[in-house]
């Protein structure tokens, strides 16, 4: 008996780029820069040499953008994947993958730290701006600067003093001013230089 041809209907439902971009936000380029870093490939082609794509691309899109979120770089997932395959044995692709979380969890444990300082920057500023809200003066923007008004904090935060401060006109460089508290000061990680 010979076997018929599976009908259309029990054939895989493909995707062209277009479709594929439009399900996962994606433009046409970053789908053909995917490919072309070897993160995605197309199931085949039509007969007129289109790509397409089954639903694992959809899932695969979903991967990318979830790295992509962790604060991978494109080249650092095609190398996450080159080192997983290129490995000849699991445990070694495993611990090399470990090494790979373990130094990503860090950095997203800095960025937290740095966005919690940031975070608690904005709310002193925020503080400290709640008092000139109620503020009735015409004074000039030279007068607010020399505001003698209870802020409610012994000191004007470091985003407010980066703003008030005028930058002088001179050959001396930034740092020597006593005044001015750089932002990155405020953001340094703690003990370093």
């Amino acid at each position: 008996m010979t076997p018929t041809p599976a009908s259309a209907s029990q054939q895989p439902q493909r995707l062209r780029i277009g479709d594929l971009a439009r399900r996962t936000g994606k433009t046409v380029r970053a789908i053909h820069l995917y490919e072309e870093m070897g993160l995605l490939e197309p199931a085949t082609r039509s007969s007129g040499g289109f790509r397409l794509y089954d639903a694992a691309a959809v899932e695969r899109m979903q991967w990318i953008d979830l790295l992509h979120t962790a604060g991978f770089s494109l080249h650092e997932m095609s190398d996450v994947l080159r080192t997983w395959w290129s490995a000849e044995l699991g445990s070694a692709a495993m611990g090399r993958l470990r090494e790979i979380f373990e130094r990503k969890l860090g950095e997203t444990r800095e960025a937290i730290r740095r966005h919690q300082q940031l975070e608690h920057e904005l709310i002193e500023g925020l503080a400290y701006l709640k008092a000139c809200g109620v503020c009735g003066t015409t004074e000039s923007t030279v007068g607010c600067v020399c505001c003698d008004r209870d802020h409610g904090m012994a000191a004007e935060p470091a985003l407010l003093a980066g703003i008030t401060t005028r930058p002088e006109r001179s050959a001396r460089p930034r740092s020597n001013r006593s005044d001015f508290v750089p932002l990155r000061e405020v953001l340094k990680p703690p003990g370093a230089a």
